[in-house]
């Protein structure tokens, strides 16, 4: 199985839809493949961050009384109890057909199609935007980096050592700053992979805390400022600067975090 082949599958063997001897083939394949590791423990952790109780969305109120207006009028139609006794079985059954479809045709379209607009509505609305989706991808791997004993594949605090090690792994070339005279030495770097392709990853240190730097080729030319957002108690900050994306993320306190961006320029 080659790495096209998992890109196609990863989906489906990280929810467990896949049939035994393709998952062997898969699983052998990830002990093998960095990249496509990287990529499917990506998919888990994600995963386990949206099912967080901070994405969870309560249906607007106007919903439910649209349903219960609905319901209501649907009681107060006449109950087949209120036909005369004596009507012969045909006219009841064909009164039954015609009430069924009319009734139906009346109340039940439109309280289906209510529902499938709240459904709708709910997971439009609970859907993280393509940011969010970003923002949790990289507090996972930050997270990641931190529990496994893969923090930095080059170790080094000469950024003439680290720069130098990413050459033939990707496809630019991320700037890398000596960073010790402020207080944010470097400690190494490592491939990492987001939204479907390598990036890089630089590790500096504040004390006792850990900053991941991300970066990876920008969409376009303009550089952007600094802007901050938080995921699962850890603050993060992204910005285009010379062709780049950078995203910095940290459980360091925001003023320092800012300070650490603006110091990458």
């Amino acid at each position: 199985m080659n790495c096209q082949q998992i890109e196609a599958l990863k989906h489906a063997y990280a929810d467990r839809e896949l049939d035994l001897v393709r998952s062997s083939e898969i699983e052998q394949h990830l002990s093998d493949c960095r990249a496509c590791s990287q990529a499917y423990e990506n998919i888990r952790a994600l995963g386990s961050t949206l099912k967080s109780s901070d994405l969870y969305f309560k249906a607007p109120a106007l919903l439910k009384q649209r349903i219960h207006d609905l319901l209501a009028a649907d009681a107060r139609m006449p109950a087949l109890a209120e036909l005369p006794a004596k009507n012969p079985p045909s006219y009841v059954a064909g009164y039954n057909s015609w009430a069924f479809l009319r009734n139906f045709v009346k109340f039940g379209l439109p309280l289906a199609g209510t529902a499938l607009v709240a459904f709708l509505v709910v997971v439009t609305l609970n859907r993280p935007s393509p940011h969010e989706r970003l923002a949790q991808e990289i507090t996972a791997s930050h997270v990641r980096s931190l529990m496994a004993t893969h923090l930095t594949d080059v170790a080094s605090s000469d950024q003439h050592a680290v720069k130098p090690w990413f050459d033939g792994k990707i496809d630019f070339a991320p700037p890398v700053k000596d960073l010790s005279a402020q207080g944010f030495p470097l400690l190494g770097g490592r491939l990492d992979y987001l939204q479907g392709r390598p990036v890089a990853a630089l590790v500096y240190q504040r004390q006792k805390h850990l900053v991941n730097l991300f970066i990876w080729p920008a969409a376009g030319n303009s550089n952007t400022t600094e802007k901050s957002t938080v995921r699962q108690g850890y603050n993060l900050i992204h910005w285009n600067n010379s062709g780049m994306t950078f995203w910095a993320v940290s459980d360091l306190n925001p003023a320092e975090l800012q300070e650490f961006a603006q110091l990458t320029k």
